[in-house]
């Protein structure tokens, strides 16, 4: 069985464990980077990105995240977690973990006041997924490899590259698990490649 850790430092971390337990997968609470090591896949959620970037730093996570990308094991970032995984940030000198190919806009769709809902085609779904944008990012561009999911008006808001799976909504607080569906055949792909 596969087992999906959540990075526990802020942000809907139950919703995300509901999803990946409603997929079969083991869903395990993450708070240390010692963790990691034990871990098929990884999602990063929502919150403030800021704030989440600081407190990786301030517990060793940003070595042991970057770590465990290069190992290829499937990481998943919501909202917040798509700033963080950002090669690059429009406006800001640095970014966080600088792992996937994407400049992002923080913030790009307004303030909490802007949140909306919307049901948006993704790619490789045959229905609208109804996806909730809370102080929602967008992705400004992309690398030749990063595979668009879906956009909105042009804005990027879900991309997939390698092991890498972005959106820019919170699909934890949806009924739908699409998205951690497709996640979990990530993780199991890159389980086979790995025990290979």
């Amino acid at each position: 069985m596969a087992v999906i850790g959540v990075l526990a430092l802020q942000g809907a971390v139950e919703e995300h464990l509901k999803q990946i337990i409603n997929t079969g997968s083991e869903a395990v609470i993450v708070k240390h980077p010692k963790q990691l090591e034990k871990l098929d896949g990884l999602i990063i959620p929502g919150g403030e990105s800021t704030a989440i970037g600081r407190l990786m730093a301030r517990y060793g996570f940003i070595d042991a995240i970057k770590d465990f990308s290069n190992q290829k094991k499937p990481i998943f970032g919501t909202c917040a977690g798509m700033v963080l995984v950002a090669n690059e940030l429009e406006g800001s000198e640095s970014a966080h973990l600088e792992i996937m190919d994407i400049i992002v806009k923080r913030n790009g769709f307004g303030r909490q006041i802007d949140s909306f809902e919307a049901n948006i085609d993704i790619k490789g779904m045959e229905a609208p997924f109804q996806a909730l944008f809370i102080r929602a990012p967008y992705i400004l561009s992309t690398g030749d490899q990063v595979e668009i999911l879906a956009r909105i008006d042009e804005k990027i808001v879900a991309a997939r590259c390698d092991h890498m799976l972005v959106s820019a909504f919170h699909p934890e607080l949806t009924d739908d698990n699409r998205f951690y569906k497709m996640f979990s055949e990530m993780v199991e792909s890159s389980m086979v490649s790995h025990s290979s």
